[in-house]
């Protein structure tokens, strides 16, 4: 399990995967595995210039990285900086479900203390 990431160091990640194109690409080499540029430019109807460039920019996210395969290079993705998005997630999650929790507690407690004082000033009126 890998230390927590400051968000900072996260915000590439998902700035790299906002791009439908480039969201898809990681999906294919997930199930897919290792691919060439060419290979992942088949079925999408972009260039295959234009899917480097997107590769580029996942590569500089931490999302994928290249190793050269006689003449042409085999990009696969790295499963530990989605790993790291994903705690990221459930680290914002955990602290929302916190807060909501307080918001719930203290909107509980004001109307129970209100019910309270309704309660009190419906008598004063008999």
């Amino acid at each position: 399990m890998t230390a927590a990431a400051p968000l900072e160091d996260i915000a590439p990640v998902f700035a790299a995967l906002g791009d439908p194109t480039r969201l898809g690409i990681v999906v294919a080499l997930g199930e897919r595995g290792p691919q060439s540029s060419v290979r992942l430019a088949t079925g999408i109807p972009i260039t295959r210039q234009a899917v480097s460039k997107h590769l580029t920019a996942l590569e500089h996210a931490g999302l994928v990285r290249s190793v050269r395969s006689g003449r042409e290079r085999l990009w696969s993705l790295q499963p530990e900086r989605l790993a790291e998005a994903g705690s990221a997630l459930e680290r914002a999650s955990e602290r929302w479900d916190a807060a909501i929790e307080r918001l719930r507690s203290f909107v509980e407690s004001a109307d129970s203390g209100e019910s309270a004082e309704s309660g009190r000033s419906g008598r004063r009126s008999s």
